[in-house]
């Protein structure tokens, strides 16, 4: 049988080294051997000896995923084998963390990560009870991290003397070094006449770099994170 689907680069090869490698732009391979976690529901294949398992948030998480519908559902995948994951054909790259490193990340954009780095959902400084990123998902220790986005991620440098402004909506992670607030770039009577659709952002002050989207998160999928 021939045909352009099984070009080599289509192809899946066996795993030379353990951990997590890109698939493809839309997908991430992990050799497991013993232990790595994942987005509930992203397994899309897997071969060898694996078993999935639900992994819970301990009973601070679970509060705060309730009262906010942020947070991270998780599963364990223990074993010997290969497994395939992705999310809504977004796009995939993987993150090296390193030890002193800490990363915050939208829950909504954690495809996968090693066992060895520290998972927890903190509150975004300064960012009172509005926007889309209450909480978030806070990566410290060593390893990978595999990150989604809906399109291309832009990556933007913040500096003391250029602090950056963000859709609270359309971030998907920042330096965790940064100072984060709550800054409104509207006047109360631009917002009574019925604004521009953009009254409230997230202010990151301070050295590093937050990471955005080219689109803000849509309705339908609020709904579904």
């Amino acid at each position: 049988m021939k045909s352009d689907l099984f070009s080599t680069e289509n192809m899946a090869q066996q795993a030379t080294v353990p951990g997590m490698t890109l698939q493809n732009a839309k997908s991430i391979k992990y050799a497991v051997n013993g232990e790595m976690h994942a987005r509930q529901g992203s397994m899309i294949a897997f071969r060898g000896n694996l078993q999935f398992e639900r992994k819970g948030q301990g009973i601070g998480g679970m509060l705060k995923r309730a009262v906010t519908g942020e947070g991270l559902p998780l599963m364990a995948v223990r074993g010997q084998g290969e497994a395939w994951f992705a999310h809504e054909a977004a796009n995939c790259f993987i993150v090296d963390i390193e030890q002193g490193d800490a990363l915050t990340i939208n829950g909504r954009n954690v495809l996968c990560f090693d066992a060895t780095l520290s998972y927890e959902i903190k509150t975004v400084k300064g960012a009172g009870m509005t926007g889309g990123g209450l909480f978030n998902s806070l990566f410290t220790g060593y390893g990978k991290l595999g990150v989604i986005c809906d399109g291309s991620p832009i990556v933007i440098p913040v500096s003391h003397q250029q602090p950056v402004f963000v859709d609270t909506d359309a971030v998907v992670g920042w330096s965790a070094q940064l100072n984060t607030s709550l800054h409104r770039s509207q006047s109360v009577g631009s917002m009574i006449r019925g604004g521009s659709g953009e009254a409230v952002q997230l202010k990151l002050e301070g050295e590093g770099f937050v990471i955005v989207r080219p689109s803000e998160l849509t309705q339908q999928k609020a709904s579904q994170n």
